[in-house]
């Protein structure tokens, strides 16, 4: 092992206890999600390969809703537009939480896992535009290949059964959280349609009321989740997309905790709906995206098309390029070095689980082929495709170091005096258990001090009796 750097940051290092306890319960969720995800996939192509296709067709394009209102849409749209604004949301609480209290609230510490971030989004759009640019193919869905989905990743993982140690986990979900910012900026600027200023001008409205409540400690479901219905409504009206609302509303809700707080608003919130989004609202999505002709001459095209073949490779071969390649040069010159317990490869085989970009590919490549259904279709199929390969591929990488992997994991998890403190925590700092007695027994003290005092007092006549 290399000499400490001078700057004494390790990259992918263990994370600190209250960081890991969050991950861990996040990321609990996000697996679980990933699974019915995956269960979801799977169905809608079945559902759409079978003699019952027709079905499959009728109720994605079945149109629901208050056409007076502008929201006369199919089922299909509405879980695009309506339920990814769910997913957004809790983007935009992560987002959030990563600024303010997780990886990227020390700009020193943010700039390994953001430039890594921009790295896998740049070199696989770079890629789709050298496919398209020589084979003369249409330039529209540079974007489908940049974005990372971190629920398909962790199923993956689940299904494996690979037990990845925490910092391996954090900086996946650190890159997911990145690439979601920006895959909501690049919606934002490219797929926004002709601007009705007045609907977007009552989102902005709404969002300024939103915020104002919030900083008035303004509480109750019955207040918000109206008011958050409305701002969608006027935000899918205005031409902006839908998602934008949730992302917007996500970022404003406080995620530092204030004293006496076991958990900040923006946490507890999060809380509650991550399990909405992870288990009902991306998986209706894919269900109702992810119906695309698997047959082989749709395959065959998938590796022929200039298109279809960009979206392949920037999300095999673009993301796990970029993201290792721009790990290893901003390690490099910001002179962190990496954990002993963890090789390069390894970080290799994390940028290749990063390939898999479902969800948010998905709905980028609906709207980027608006206008023609029928290579939308396509690209569909080229992203489960890619996203496929990628977990493949990753899925070997990672197994190869699968004993490592466990024994790292099995160490973070050992608690042999079942006090909820991971060992190695403790063994880390040896003046812990001293910390904790003394700790408590200033509060026994001053529970004493209390109980002493209200006697007196109940003696004297000075309270009550």
């Amino acid at each position: 092992m290399s000499a400490p750097t001078p700057t004494g940051r390790k990259f992918l290092g263990r994370l600190p206890l209250p960081e890991r306890n969050y991950l861990a319960e996040a990321l609990r969720t996000e697996t679980v999600g990933g699974v019915l995800l995956l269960i979801a996939a799977i169905a809608a192509l079945l559902w759409a390969n079978t003699p019952l296709s027709h079905s499959y067709e009728a109720v994605s394009d079945f149109h629901i809703g208050p056409s007076a209102l502008g929201l006369d849409l199919s089922v299909q749209h509405w879980a695009a537009d309506g339920l990814l604004a769910i997913f957004f949301f809790v983007a935009g609480i992560e987002l959030k939480r990563e600024l303010v209290a997780g990886e990227l609230r020390d700009p020193k510490a943010a700039a390994l896992p953001v430039i890594a971030a921009l790295s896998g989004m740049i070199v696989p759009a770079l890629v789709y535009v050298l496919v398209n640019k020589t084979g003369g193919g249409s330039l529209s869905g540079w974007a489908v290949p940049v974005a990372t989905d971190i629920a398909f990743a962790l199923a993956v993982l689940a299904v494996i059964g690979t037990s990845l140690p925490s910092a391996l986990r954090a900086f996946l979900l650190t890159l997911a959280v990145v690439d979601d910012l920006f895959a909501i900026l690049i919606i934002a600027v490219f797929f926004t349609s002709d601007l009705n200023f007045a609907a977007l001008g009552g989102a902005v409205a709404g969002l300024v009321v939103f915020w104002v409540l919030l900083r008035k400690g303004i509480r109750g479901w019955y207040v918000y989740i109206p008011l958050a219905l409305v701002i969608w409504g006027l935000m899918y009206n205005s031409g902006v997309h839908a998602t934008i609302a949730g992302v917007a509303m996500g970022l404003m809700l406080r995620c530092t905790r204030n004293e006496g707080e076991k958990h900040s608003p923006g946490e507890h919130i999060e809380h509650l709906v991550r399990p909405v989004s992870a288990g009902l609202a991306v998986p209706l999505f894919a269900l109702f995206s992810a119906g695309v002709s698997v047959s082989g001459g749709a395959l065959g095209k998938v590796f022929t098309q200039p298109e279809t073949l960009g979206v392949v490779l920037g999300l095999v071969v673009g993301k796990a390029v970029g993201i290792f390649g721009g790990t290893w040069l901003a390690a490099r010159f910001t002179r962190a070095e990496l954990n002993e317990d963890l090789a390069w490869p390894d970080v290799f085989a994390l940028a290749s689980l990063a390939g898999i970009g479902f969800t948010v590919s998905l709905l980028i490549g609906e709207l980027a082929f608006s206008t023609d259904p029928a290579l939308t279709d396509e690209v569909k199929a080229a992203v489960l495709t890619g996203s496929v390969i990628a977990a493949v591929l990753s899925g070997v990488l990672l197994k190869l170091r699968v004993r490592k992997y466990r024994a790292l994991y099995e160490e973070e998890e050992r608690d042999e005096d079942r006090d909820g403190i991971p060992d190695i925590y403790e063994q880390d700092d040896p003046g812990y258990h001293l910390r904790m007695a003394e700790l408590y027994e200033a509060k026994a003290a001053e529970h004493r001090r209390l109980a002493e005092h209200a006697g007196a007092a109940r003696e004297d006549g000075d309270g009550p009796a």
